[in-house]
């Protein structure tokens, strides 16, 4: 993606820059506490090193993480799809997120989805399996009632108890990292739907208003430090399985913040640069805003733009 191409996805994701002499990417907000961005936005590098300038422009990962913490990761790894296909979150990422946890002084670091294919399968079709793997992480199955405990959902609107995966109710600290593509029933999926992986019984979205249910998941008590969003190749079309290489566009993006709400709101955007998506009918946005999970006024936000 040329330097020009940049700048229209930043326009299309309402990230837009002032761009300075010299060529430099300048602030369009402030604020933010203790002076750092509420979202920083990565466009034009390879997944690790996006990753890699992200976090650091976050303030670093021992920001999040402290030593000894037992971390958790939940990618989207539900598929039983190769890394081309952009169903699952792009194993180059996981690795280097792995790395940067016990860089970071994590004593472990375990990652998992309840996936919709077969468990096994899909955790080593996407790849994701061999890159947590050699980074140091393990797997850990979601596919038994068992590794789940209920807890309740004071806030939500139809979804008032749920089992939740043991692995993110006991941790330290856990990273929600989601891959960005269309959905054909929610329209797309990213940072908030992915919280779906982390429930024992996802029919019961299906089954009642689903987008009152994904905004309500993430009144869960117990947020992820960061949502970490792989952009680097999208869905745009038969998500969120997809049926070909046709379906994926190669963006080569990233976006991370600790606000679920802003960064579906921006990676929203951006894919509506390849899909003509608006973020009016992506219902569960404006459900999470009006539960008071984050804003969809980029504006407000000190929002860091990076270009590799």
């Amino acid at each position: 993606m040329d330097r020009k191409e940049f700048l229209k996805s930043l326009a299309a994701a309402g990230l837009v820059a002032t761009v300075m002499p010299h060529g430099e990417l300048t602030l369009l907000a402030q604020g933010g506490q203790d002076g750092m961005p509420d979202m920083v936005a990565v466009l034009g590098g390879e997944p690790a090193a996006m990753f890699g300038e992200g976090i650091a422009t976050m303030g670093g990962i021992s920001k999040y993480i402290s030593k000894g913490d037992r971390v958790v990761l939940k990618p989207n790894a539900a598929w039983d799809r190769p890394p081309e296909m952009a169903a699952n979150t792009n194993p180059e990422l996981m690795s280097a997120i792995v790395k940067a946890c016990f860089e970071g002084g994590a004593k472990e670091v375990l990652v998992f989805d309840h996936t919709c294919d077969n468990w096994k399968k899909s955790y080593e079709n996407s790849g994701i399996e061999r890159a947590v793997t050699a980074a140091g992480a393990k797997m850990i199955p979601a596919d038994e009632e068992e590794y789940y405990r209920e807890i309740d959902f004071p806030q939500g609107k139809v979804l008032k108890k749920a089992k939740v995966h043991k692995a993110i109710l006991d941790c330290d600290v856990w990273f929600n990292i989601p891959i960005l593509k269309v959905h054909r029933g929610a329209k797309m999926t990213v940072a908030m739907k992915n919280l779906m992986g982390i429930v024992w019984n996802r029919q019961f979205f299906h089954r009642h208003d689903l987008s009152q249910a994904i905004a309500d998941v993430n009144t869960l008590k117990k947020k992820p430090a960061l949502n970490i969003v792989d952009a680097y190749r999208v869905m745009k079309s038969n998500g969120p399985r997809g049926l070909g290489e046709g379906d994926v566009v190669l963006t080569k993006g990233l976006f991370i913040s600790s606000d679920p709400v802003a960064v579906d709101t921006a990676a929203t955007k951006f894919l509506g640069r390849v899909t003509k998506m608006t973020v009016e009918e992506v219902n569960h946005i404006a459900y999470a805003r009006d539960l008071g999970l984050g804003t969809t006024d980029l504006d407000s936000l000190n929002i860091e733009r990076i270009k590799l």
